[in-house]
């Protein structure tokens, strides 16, 4: 709450008689003047920041008074508290809190997250090995007694948004389901922002996909009949939201940079899919994910012509630089199929983590 000096005036009306009653009524109306005292005020330096996943991030934040140059009155800790907005604007997740010499992280921010502090009235965030998790909006709240005030910063994760579906094909996946495909390819569900950025970077798929808010929408740059019609104007098409439990699409996916390396294995012979696993387990790495093909194909540039089997049992190769017999068209990740894993051949993709 503010400090507030009220000023209340009283004044006195004629009320309109009830219905049913010939005697006039007063009726009292207050009327309530304000007049501000020194404010605190909260300040981020910035609406926006960008990272990537693995790296260290400030999120900024000061605090001042708004008729004084001192960080606070002196007579009142000061209590600095961000949290996590989520697409529920109703809820919020605590993320950490210091008053004094006291200093607490929740969750997943455990260890990872403490205030930068080089004056007396910064409360910036430094959040260190960044998750995919930690995309999203954060809120600085600092407390000096009765008064309060907050900023709200974006981080923003350098990425790349792809669209999924299962072995079982389109339309397969309820909301909870969508949210573990992701997390099984080395990437998260994406935001409604995500998948904005991505349509204006040309991304155009015409299949609904699961978004992290609960919606259900896909983004489309050259309208078509089968993808809302040939005469409407591109955009991100959304289905609204849908019972999570019993819906059913898509979904699209979130992943960022790896601390690793993402290659294609060359081998003698091709492979079936087990012996492709353990091809990469003798080479000392893993068969490689699907967000980790695009992780690698759209951050890094990576470009390979030979299909190769991933860890969910489907085939793909990267293509950056398209030419005759390798994705000619366009610049894609392109998607062979889930073939026989038991009597299909084909390389195979592996990923190997650094230390």
């Amino acid at each position: 709450m503010k400090s507030l000096l009220f000023l209340v005036l009283i004044s006195v009306c004629w009320a309109e008689p009830h219905p049913g009653n010939s005697s006039l009524e007063h009726e009292r109306i207050i009327h309530i003047q304000a007049e501000n005292g020194p404010r605190l005020l909260v300040v981020a330096e910035q609406a926006k920041i960008f990272s990537h996943r693995g790296g260290n991030v400030t999120l900024p934040c000061k605090f001042y008074h708004e008729h004084t140059s001192t960080a606070g009155s002196g007579t009142h800790k000061i209590r600095v508290k961000w949290t996590k907005l989520t697409s529920d604007y109703l809820k919020e997740v605590d993320v950490f809190v210091a008053m004094g010499h006291h200093r607490k992280s929740y969750g997943n921010y455990q260890g990872r997250v403490f205030l930068r502090e080089s004056s007396e009235n910064d409360a910036s965030l430094i959040i260190t090995n960044i998750m995919l998790e930690d995309y999203g909006r954060y809120k600085c709240e600092v407390i000096e007694g009765l008064e309060d005030d907050t900023a709200v910063v974006a981080l923003n994760l350098e990425g790349v948004v792809f669209p999924y579906s299962p072995r079982l094909g389109r339309y397969n996946l309820n909301f909870h389901e969508a949210q573990r495909a992701c997390l099984d390819q080395d990437s998260v569900i994406a935001s409604f922002d995500q998948l904005y950025d991505a349509w204006r970077s040309g991304l155009d798929w015409c299949n609904a996909g699961w978004l992290s808010d609960g919606s259900v929408q896909y983004p489309i740059t050259k309208p078509r009949e089968p993808c809302g019609g040939k005469n409407t104007v591109p955009g991100v098409r959304n289905y609204g939201f849908w019972d999570k439990d019993k819906s059913r699409y898509d979904v699209f996916c979130f992943t960022s940079n790896f601390n690793g390396r993402f290659y294609y294995l060359i081998h003698p012979t091709k492979l079936t899919y087990d012996e492709a696993v353990q091809a990469c387990l003798k080479d000392g790495a893993q068969i490689a994910k699907v967000g980790q093909i695009f992780a690698a194909w759209k951050l890094l540039g990576y470009d390979r012509c030979d299909a190769g089997w991933l860890a969910d049992g489907s085939v793909r190769y990267p293509i950056s630089r398209p030419r005759k017999r390798c994705s000619p068209n366009e610049a894609a990740v392109r998607f062979v199929g889930f073939p026989d894993k038991k009597h299909k051949l084909y390389g195979v993709y592996c990923f190997r983590a650094y230390n």
